[in-house]
Protein backbone atom coordinates (compact mmCIF):
# COMPACT_ATOMS: atom_id res chain seq x y z
CA UNK A 1 0.00 0.00 0.00
CA UNK A 2 1.21 3.39 -0.94
CA UNK A 3 2.16 5.24 2.21
CA UNK A 4 0.17 8.16 0.57
CA UNK A 5 -2.85 5.77 0.62
CA UNK A 6 -1.83 4.97 4.31
CA UNK A 7 -1.27 8.93 5.40
CA UNK A 8 -4.92 9.54 4.04
CA UNK A 9 -5.92 7.01 5.95
CA UNK A 10 -5.22 7.98 8.86
CA UNK A 11 -5.67 11.45 8.55
CA UNK A 12 -9.81 11.03 8.89
CA UNK A 13 -9.25 10.26 13.08
CA UNK A 14 -9.69 12.76 15.23
CA UNK A 15 -8.97 13.55 18.58
CA UNK A 16 -9.99 13.03 19.58
CA UNK A 17 -15.84 22.31 21.15
CA UNK A 18 -28.63 32.02 21.44
CA UNK A 19 -30.00 32.82 24.26
CA UNK A 20 -33.44 31.08 24.12
CA UNK A 21 -34.95 29.71 27.64
CA UNK A 22 -35.39 26.03 27.19
CA UNK A 23 -36.19 25.34 30.81
CA UNK A 24 -39.87 25.96 30.72
CA UNK A 25 -39.91 23.81 27.45
CA UNK A 26 -39.45 20.63 29.81
CA UNK A 27 -36.47 19.25 28.42
CA UNK A 28 -34.83 19.08 31.96
CA UNK A 29 -37.54 16.97 32.74
CA UNK A 30 -36.60 13.99 30.84
CA UNK A 31 -33.11 13.88 31.57
CA UNK A 32 -33.24 10.98 34.22
CA UNK A 33 -34.74 8.88 31.89
CA UNK A 34 -33.70 5.94 29.48
CA UNK A 35 -33.54 6.60 25.09
CA UNK A 36 -36.80 4.27 25.25
CA UNK A 37 -38.80 6.12 27.46
CA UNK A 38 -38.08 9.86 26.27
CA UNK A 39 -40.62 8.92 23.11
CA UNK A 40 -43.70 10.58 24.20
CA UNK A 41 -46.72 7.97 23.72
CA UNK A 42 -48.70 8.62 20.86
CA UNK A 43 -46.14 11.22 19.08
CA UNK A 44 -46.23 11.24 15.07
CA UNK A 45 -43.12 10.02 13.64
CA UNK A 46 -41.87 11.95 11.67
CA UNK A 47 -42.51 10.77 7.49
CA UNK A 48 -43.63 7.61 9.21
CA UNK A 49 -40.01 6.84 10.15
CA UNK A 50 -39.46 4.62 13.26
CA UNK A 51 -35.70 5.67 13.69
CA UNK A 52 -33.28 7.84 12.98
CA UNK A 53 -29.50 6.42 13.84
CA UNK A 54 -27.44 9.15 15.33
CA UNK A 55 -23.41 8.64 16.30
CA UNK A 56 -21.13 11.07 18.41
CA UNK A 57 -18.07 10.69 20.24
CA UNK A 58 -17.72 10.55 23.95
CA UNK A 59 -15.79 13.58 24.09
CA UNK A 60 -16.67 17.02 25.39
CA UNK A 61 -15.93 18.49 21.87
CA UNK A 62 -19.08 16.62 20.76
CA UNK A 63 -21.03 17.83 23.66
CA UNK A 64 -24.17 19.47 22.04
CA UNK A 65 -24.61 15.41 21.23
CA UNK A 66 -23.91 14.60 24.80
CA UNK A 67 -26.22 17.09 26.09
CA UNK A 68 -28.98 16.93 23.83
CA UNK A 69 -29.28 13.24 24.09
CA UNK A 70 -29.26 13.67 27.81
CA UNK A 71 -31.55 15.98 28.21
CA UNK A 72 -33.94 14.71 25.53
CA UNK A 73 -33.95 17.74 23.15
CA UNK A 74 -33.57 15.35 20.12
CA UNK A 75 -36.44 13.49 21.04
CA UNK A 76 -38.50 16.04 21.99
CA UNK A 77 -38.30 17.21 18.09
CA UNK A 78 -37.77 13.92 16.77
CA UNK A 79 -41.68 13.04 18.55
CA UNK A 80 -42.63 9.56 17.25
CA UNK A 81 -39.32 9.27 15.73
CA UNK A 82 -36.82 7.19 18.16
CA UNK A 83 -33.90 8.63 18.49
CA UNK A 84 -31.10 5.55 18.45
CA UNK A 85 -27.54 6.28 19.77
CA UNK A 86 -24.01 4.82 19.02
CA UNK A 87 -21.00 6.16 20.21
CA UNK A 88 -17.33 5.97 18.76
CA UNK A 89 -13.54 6.26 19.72
CA UNK A 90 -12.23 7.88 16.16
CA UNK A 91 -13.91 9.07 13.16
CA UNK A 92 -12.64 6.24 10.59
CA UNK A 93 -15.33 4.42 12.43
CA UNK A 94 -18.27 6.60 12.46
CA UNK A 95 -17.37 6.85 9.08
CA UNK A 96 -17.85 3.29 8.37
CA UNK A 97 -20.48 3.26 10.12
CA UNK A 98 -22.20 6.28 8.42
CA UNK A 99 -21.14 4.54 4.74
CA UNK A 100 -22.79 1.13 5.83
CA UNK A 101 -25.75 2.70 6.82
CA UNK A 102 -25.45 1.60 10.66
CA UNK A 103 -25.88 5.45 11.40
CA UNK A 104 -27.55 7.96 9.33
CA UNK A 105 -26.12 11.12 11.22
CA UNK A 106 -23.00 11.85 13.27
CA UNK A 107 -21.30 14.78 15.12
CA UNK A 108 -17.19 14.33 14.06
CA UNK A 109 -14.41 16.50 13.44
CA UNK A 110 -13.12 17.89 10.61
CA UNK A 111 -10.21 15.63 9.35
CA UNK A 112 -12.71 12.75 9.10
CA UNK A 113 -15.25 14.70 7.03
CA UNK A 114 -12.35 15.97 5.11
CA UNK A 115 -11.35 12.45 4.19
CA UNK A 116 -15.02 10.48 3.98
CA UNK A 117 -15.99 13.30 1.49
CA UNK A 118 -12.96 12.95 -0.47
CA UNK A 119 -12.54 9.42 -0.40
CA UNK A 120 -16.14 8.94 -1.90
CA UNK A 121 -15.36 11.37 -4.24
CA UNK A 122 -17.75 13.65 -2.81
CA UNK A 123 -20.80 11.05 -2.23
CA UNK A 124 -21.26 9.82 0.89
CA UNK A 125 -21.55 12.34 3.35
CA UNK A 126 -22.45 16.60 3.77
CA UNK A 127 -21.98 18.54 6.29
CA UNK A 128 -25.11 19.94 7.64
CA UNK A 129 -24.57 21.89 10.40
CA UNK A 130 -21.87 23.11 13.26
CA UNK A 131 -21.36 22.38 16.53
CA UNK A 132 -17.99 23.12 18.31
CA UNK A 133 -15.10 25.66 17.79
CA UNK A 134 -11.87 25.41 20.46
CA UNK A 135 -11.01 23.15 23.24
CA UNK A 136 -7.60 22.58 21.60
CA UNK A 137 -4.03 23.54 23.56
CA UNK A 138 -0.73 22.72 23.64
CA UNK A 139 0.34 22.20 27.03
CA UNK A 140 3.99 21.43 28.40
CA UNK A 141 6.20 19.89 31.17
CA UNK A 142 6.85 23.36 32.99
CA UNK A 143 10.50 22.38 34.00
CA UNK A 144 11.60 21.57 30.79
CA UNK A 145 9.33 24.23 28.36
CA UNK A 146 8.97 28.12 29.59
CA UNK A 147 8.41 29.29 26.10
CA UNK A 148 7.24 28.62 22.59
CA UNK A 149 10.89 28.97 21.35
CA UNK A 150 12.03 25.94 23.65
CA UNK A 151 9.69 23.38 21.95
CA UNK A 152 12.43 23.37 19.95
CA UNK A 153 14.04 20.12 20.31
CA UNK A 154 11.30 18.47 22.75
CA UNK A 155 8.73 15.44 22.35
CA UNK A 156 5.31 16.81 22.07
CA UNK A 157 2.91 14.09 21.65
CA UNK A 158 -0.41 14.62 19.12
CA UNK A 159 -3.22 12.21 19.06
CA UNK A 160 -2.67 10.31 16.01
CA UNK A 161 -0.43 10.86 12.42
CA UNK A 162 -2.81 13.18 10.35
CA UNK A 163 -5.29 13.72 12.58
CA UNK A 164 -6.70 17.01 13.24
CA UNK A 165 -4.56 18.27 16.02
CA UNK A 166 -1.15 16.95 14.44
CA UNK A 167 -1.69 18.59 11.23
CA UNK A 168 -2.78 21.77 13.22
CA UNK A 169 1.04 21.31 15.11
CA UNK A 170 2.89 20.30 11.94
CA UNK A 171 1.51 23.52 10.50
CA UNK A 172 2.37 25.70 13.50
CA UNK A 173 6.01 23.52 13.74
CA UNK A 174 6.45 25.34 9.49
CA UNK A 175 5.43 28.45 11.38
CA UNK A 176 8.30 28.63 13.47
CA UNK A 177 10.80 27.57 10.43
CA UNK A 178 11.56 24.37 11.99
CA UNK A 179 11.55 21.10 10.19
CA UNK A 180 9.84 17.84 10.88
CA UNK A 181 9.48 15.04 8.70
CA UNK A 182 5.69 14.60 8.61
CA UNK A 183 5.04 10.73 8.37
CA UNK A 184 8.40 9.90 10.62
CA UNK A 185 7.44 13.15 13.55
CA UNK A 186 11.49 13.38 13.38
CA UNK A 187 13.07 16.69 13.00
CA UNK A 188 13.56 19.72 14.91
CA UNK A 189 10.79 18.34 17.28
CA UNK A 190 9.86 14.85 17.83
CA UNK A 191 6.41 15.01 16.88
CA UNK A 192 5.13 11.85 19.22
CA UNK A 193 1.74 10.40 17.69
CA UNK A 194 0.06 8.61 20.93
CA UNK A 195 -3.44 7.21 21.76
CA UNK A 196 -5.31 10.21 23.98
CA UNK A 197 -5.95 7.68 26.56
CA UNK A 198 -2.64 7.00 27.33
CA UNK A 199 -1.01 10.38 26.84
CA UNK A 200 -1.47 11.63 30.68
CA UNK A 201 0.45 8.41 31.37
CA UNK A 202 3.39 9.16 28.95
CA UNK A 203 3.58 12.46 30.43
CA UNK A 204 3.67 11.19 34.13
CA UNK A 205 6.26 8.94 32.53
CA UNK A 206 8.83 11.33 31.24
CA UNK A 207 8.25 10.30 27.57
CA UNK A 208 6.89 12.91 26.50
CA UNK A 209 7.74 16.56 27.05
CA UNK A 210 4.02 18.03 26.25
CA UNK A 211 1.03 17.78 23.79
CA UNK A 212 -0.91 19.43 21.59
CA UNK A 213 -4.46 17.71 22.32
CA UNK A 214 -8.14 18.34 22.61
CA UNK A 215 -9.98 18.59 25.62
CA UNK A 216 -10.48 16.85 27.97
CA UNK A 217 -7.06 15.67 27.44
CA UNK A 218 -5.28 18.61 27.82
CA UNK A 219 -7.32 19.54 31.15
CA UNK A 220 -6.19 15.87 32.81
CA UNK A 221 -2.19 17.15 31.69
CA UNK A 222 -3.11 20.38 33.62
CA UNK A 223 -4.27 18.11 36.48
CA UNK A 224 -0.69 16.54 36.34
CA UNK A 225 1.18 19.34 36.79
CA UNK A 226 1.28 20.64 32.75
CA UNK A 227 0.74 24.31 31.61
CA UNK A 228 -0.89 25.86 28.98
CA UNK A 229 1.62 27.21 26.53
CA UNK A 230 -0.24 27.93 23.78
CA UNK A 231 -4.24 27.67 23.29
CA UNK A 232 -5.31 27.08 19.13
CA UNK A 233 -7.76 29.60 19.58
CA UNK A 234 -5.07 32.54 19.63
CA UNK A 235 -3.99 31.29 16.09
CA UNK A 236 -7.26 31.83 14.22
CA UNK A 237 -9.30 34.90 12.70
CA UNK A 238 -11.86 35.80 15.59
CA UNK A 239 -10.32 32.89 17.64
CA UNK A 240 -12.55 30.09 15.92
CA UNK A 241 -11.92 26.89 14.08
CA UNK A 242 -13.72 23.98 13.84
CA UNK A 243 -13.17 21.11 16.18
CA UNK A 244 -17.29 19.78 15.45
CA UNK A 245 -19.38 19.30 13.07
CA UNK A 246 -22.83 17.54 12.29
CA UNK A 247 -22.70 15.54 8.96
CA UNK A 248 -25.01 13.07 7.19
CA UNK A 249 -25.46 10.40 4.46
CA UNK A 250 -26.53 11.99 1.08
CA UNK A 251 -28.92 9.43 0.59
CA UNK A 252 -30.73 9.78 4.74
CA UNK A 253 -30.74 13.45 3.52
CA UNK A 254 -32.58 13.18 0.30
CA UNK A 255 -34.61 10.50 1.53
CA UNK A 256 -35.31 12.31 5.22
CA UNK A 257 -34.89 16.13 5.01
CA UNK A 258 -37.68 16.10 7.65
CA UNK A 259 -36.14 14.40 9.90
CA UNK A 260 -32.29 15.73 9.45
CA UNK A 261 -34.35 19.25 9.99
CA UNK A 262 -35.62 17.51 13.19
CA UNK A 263 -32.08 16.82 14.53
CA UNK A 264 -31.15 20.04 12.99
CA UNK A 265 -33.54 21.89 15.42
CA UNK A 266 -32.33 19.70 18.34
CA UNK A 267 -28.58 20.72 17.63
CA UNK A 268 -29.62 24.45 17.67
CA UNK A 269 -31.44 24.45 21.27
CA UNK A 270 -29.36 22.53 22.66
CA UNK A 271 -26.84 24.95 21.96
CA UNK A 272 -28.95 27.20 23.12
CA UNK A 273 -29.47 25.84 26.34
CA UNK A 274 -25.97 25.22 27.01
CA UNK A 275 -25.65 28.97 26.44
CA UNK A 276 -28.30 30.34 28.96
CA UNK A 277 -28.10 26.84 31.51
CA UNK A 278 -24.13 26.51 31.21
CA UNK A 279 -23.96 24.59 34.89
CA UNK A 280 -26.78 22.36 34.10
CA UNK A 281 -25.13 21.69 30.57
CA UNK A 282 -21.75 21.05 31.82
CA UNK A 283 -23.61 18.73 34.84
CA UNK A 284 -25.78 16.90 31.85
CA UNK A 285 -22.61 16.43 29.71
CA UNK A 286 -20.71 14.75 32.22
CA UNK A 287 -23.80 12.52 33.10
CA UNK A 288 -23.71 11.25 29.28
CA UNK A 289 -20.00 10.72 29.62
CA UNK A 290 -20.73 8.41 32.57
CA UNK A 291 -23.19 6.63 30.96
CA UNK A 292 -21.33 6.10 27.52
CA UNK A 293 -18.59 4.96 29.09
CA UNK A 294 -19.24 4.07 33.35
CA UNK A 295 -16.76 7.13 33.68
CA UNK A 296 -17.59 10.41 34.67
CA UNK A 297 -14.59 13.64 34.52
CA UNK A 298 -13.57 14.88 38.06
CA UNK A 299 -14.46 18.68 37.86
CA UNK A 300 -10.31 19.98 37.97
CA UNK A 301 -10.46 18.12 34.70
CA UNK A 302 -14.37 18.59 33.67
CA UNK A 303 -14.60 22.94 34.21
CA UNK A 304 -11.01 23.72 32.72
CA UNK A 305 -12.03 21.74 29.57
CA UNK A 306 -15.81 22.62 29.43
CA UNK A 307 -15.20 26.53 29.51
CA UNK A 308 -12.53 26.00 26.38
CA UNK A 309 -15.03 24.96 24.32
CA UNK A 310 -17.47 27.21 22.14
CA UNK A 311 -20.89 25.47 21.20
CA UNK A 312 -21.75 27.19 17.50
CA UNK A 313 -24.33 26.27 15.40
CA UNK A 314 -21.89 27.66 12.84
CA UNK A 315 -19.95 25.07 10.67
CA UNK A 316 -17.17 27.83 10.58
CA UNK A 317 -16.79 26.56 6.85
CA UNK A 318 -13.68 28.88 5.95
CA UNK A 319 -11.85 27.31 8.51
CA UNK A 320 -12.48 23.75 7.11
CA UNK A 321 -11.14 24.92 4.32
CA UNK A 322 -7.62 26.33 5.90
CA UNK A 323 -7.33 22.89 7.74
CA UNK A 324 -7.14 21.25 4.41
CA UNK A 325 -4.98 23.33 2.97
CA UNK A 326 -2.54 22.92 6.31
CA UNK A 327 -2.77 19.43 5.77
CA UNK A 328 -1.56 19.55 1.60
CA UNK A 329 1.18 22.33 2.91
CA UNK A 330 2.29 19.35 5.53
CA UNK A 331 2.43 16.71 2.65
CA UNK A 332 -0.69 14.75 4.57
CA UNK A 333 -3.07 15.40 2.07
CA UNK A 334 -3.54 15.67 -1.83
CA UNK A 335 -5.15 18.57 -2.69
CA UNK A 336 -8.79 17.87 -2.08
CA UNK A 337 -11.64 19.55 -4.60
CA UNK A 338 -14.21 20.28 -1.23
CA UNK A 339 -17.16 22.11 -3.71
CA UNK A 340 -20.66 20.65 -2.50
CA UNK A 341 -19.51 19.16 1.32
CA UNK A 342 -21.44 21.56 2.47
CA UNK A 343 -25.66 21.96 2.62
CA UNK A 344 -26.70 24.56 5.22
CA UNK A 345 -30.16 25.12 3.37
CA UNK A 346 -32.10 22.86 6.69
CA UNK A 347 -29.53 24.97 8.97
CA UNK A 348 -30.66 27.81 7.50
CA UNK A 349 -34.34 27.50 7.71
CA UNK A 350 -33.65 26.40 11.24
CA UNK A 351 -31.59 29.27 12.31
CA UNK A 352 -34.25 32.03 10.52
CA UNK A 353 -36.94 30.22 12.37
CA UNK A 354 -35.46 30.70 16.01
CA UNK A 355 -34.51 34.52 14.85
CA UNK A 356 -30.71 33.68 14.74
CA UNK A 357 -28.55 34.53 11.73
CA UNK A 358 -27.37 32.36 8.77
CA UNK A 359 -24.36 30.12 8.58
CA UNK A 360 -22.14 30.55 5.63
CA UNK A 361 -20.70 28.05 3.66
CA UNK A 362 -17.59 29.68 2.12
CA UNK A 363 -18.52 28.65 -1.40
CA UNK A 364 -18.31 25.11 -0.98
CA UNK A 365 -22.10 24.00 -0.72
CA UNK A 366 -23.78 21.57 -2.63
CA UNK A 367 -25.76 23.07 -5.49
Amino acid sequence: MPPSTVVRRTLAVIAALPLLTLAACGYGSQAKKDDAAQVAAGAKKIDGLDTVKIGYFGNLTHGTALVGRHEGIFQKELGGTKADYATFNAGPSEIEALNSGSIDIGWIGPSPAINGYTKSNGKSLRIVGGSASGGVKLVVNPDKVTSLKDVKGKKIATPQLGNTQDVAFLNWIADQGWKVDAQSGKGDVSVVRTDNKITPDAYKSGSIDGAWVPEPTASKLVAEGAKVLLDEADLWPDKKFVITNIIVSQKFLKEHPKVVEAVLRGSVKTNAYIASHPDEAKAAANAQLKVDSGKELPAEVLDPAWKSIQFTNDPLASTLDTEAEHAVKAGLLEKPDLGGIYDLKLLNQVLKAEGESEADDAGLGAR
